[in-house]
């Protein structure tokens, strides 16, 4: 099967630093830090009490009232950011088929606080009188975002979610690309979103001790790759990228962002919440990111990781890399957008794959932002881009995301050039 060119015609994105793909990208060459006390619950008694939150979002912005009531928070940021991505791109009935525009939007743990709340009014408050609201199950779903979408703009394409925690929108991303590139769709909006703070997600977490608990600054918690960093910061929001076919795109003159080339996806084997402490997962979803786009490991310059700033995470990742590009890994600029956004758990793959993109397009690279003291245990010949964004021209880029489970996603975009 003839394999067609992929290339990304939309972008849009609400953050912890910014509300649309340009305020999001304004914010991380800036170092821009999105973390804060957490204002959507009372979380004195939890062990953390911030969180990277989305700021000024006001649904009455985006949807009647009677609409916002149906969908949960992460259904709202999907849709907020798939709107953007679409407005963006430019496609209309008049200069596409919209049987052949499909909808890729996923979430890595879905209406998890509607779900919390909903019990809560049973179980605490209630009276034992079963009574739920009609949009319980809806809420919670995570690929309710993707039929909204499609009924909204009559898309009629492939519509569904991928499902992988931290690299649910990542998994979507590259699904998208296959669709695409072996003929079965012209367009695919994909994306995703997080937005799991409140009791039931900074409580769960904490209790597998995956959060940073600095309380006292909270603006410094997210550090990954740095001596002292404790865990990573529950960040919000989401990404949303349109995916086009390349001689469609021409053919209505579309604006073209940068090209996809190759997608990679390996399993850990290992542990739910550990990555392997040799990165063997890793490894192979980024060898077979290289392979699926036919290049060599020297053409990659630079590396978006998955970067949580988890003491075991930001360990394997470096090894893994240093295991696949070699004496060139320390030739790639690395960073880890995570230091400002805060980690979007099923989100992360879709803002990160549109901080790549854009790091293509504008050659800036954004840096790793709270470094304070090197790990001796980490190869510090690696360029991690600390605290500082560097103007770089880069022809490829690859962006990590590896969920719980032990579920990798490895994504290649190249500078576009027709």
């Amino acid at each position: 099967m003839e394999s067609k060119r992929v290339v990304v015609t939309g972008l849009g994105a609400i953050t912890p630093i910014g509300n649309t793909a340009k305020d999001f990208w304004d914010g991380l060459v800036n170092g821009k830090n999105g973390a804060g006390e957490i204002t959507r619950f009372d979380s004195s008694l939890f062990k953390t009490h911030f969180a990277c939150e989305v700021k000024g979002y006001n649904p009455d912005d985006y949807f009647d009232k009677k609409t916002a009531r149906k969908y949960d928070l992460f259904a709202q940021f999907d849709i907020v950011a798939a709107d953007e991505a679409i407005a963006d791109s430019g496609i209309t009935p008049e200069n596409t088929d919209f049987d052949d525009v499909g909808v890729m939007l996923t979430s890595g743990i879905g209406g998890v606080n509607q779900f919390f709340n909903e019990m809560r009014e049973y179980f605490v408050n209630g009276d034992g009188t079963p009574r739920f609201s009609p949009f319980l199950i809806t809420k919670m779903i995570a690929n309710m975002p993707g039929g909204v979408i499609s009924i909204k703009y009559g898309f009629r394409g492939p519509n569904f979610a991928t499902v992988s925690a931290c690299a649910s929108s990542a998994h979507a991303i590259m699904e998208a690309f296959n669709y695409i590139r072996y003929g079965k769709s012209k367009v695919v909006v994909a994306g995703g979103a997080g937005a799991a703070i409140g009791e039931c997600g900074i409580g769960g977490f904490n209790a597998m001790k995956a959060l940073s608990t600095r309380n006292d600054d909270p603006l410094t918690a997210s550090r990954p790759f740095d001596r002292n960093r404790d865990g990573f910061v529950m960040g919000e929001g989401a990404g949303s990228l349109v995916l086009e076919e390349y001689e469609h795109a021409l053919a209505r003159g579309a604006r073209i962002y940068a090209e996809m080339v190759g997608g990679g996806a390996s399993a850990d084997a290992y542990h739910i919440t550990a990555p392997h402490p040799e990165g063997k997962g890793g490894i192979l979803s980024m060898q077979r990111a290289l392979d699926d786009a036919g290049i060599t490991p020297d053409k990659i310059g630079h590396i978006n990781t998955h970067g949580t700033s988890t003491p075991a995470g930001d360990l394997a990742e470096p090894i893994a890399i240093k295991a696949v590009f070699g004496e060139h890994a320390n030739n790639i600029s690395i960073n880890s957008t995570k230091s400002m956004t805060g980690h979007l758990l099923g989100g992360a793959g879709a803002i990160e794959a549109i901080a790549s993109v854009l790091a293509l397009k504008n050659g800036i690279v954004p840096p790793t932002i709270n470094h304070f003291e090197d790990d001796p245990q980490i190869d510090n010949r690696l360029d991690f881009t600390f605290n500082q964004a560097r103007r770089r021209d880069i022809n490829y880029a690859l962006s990590n995301s590896f969920g719980f489970g032990g579920q990798n996603a490895s994504l290649i975009f190249k500078k576009f050039q027709s």
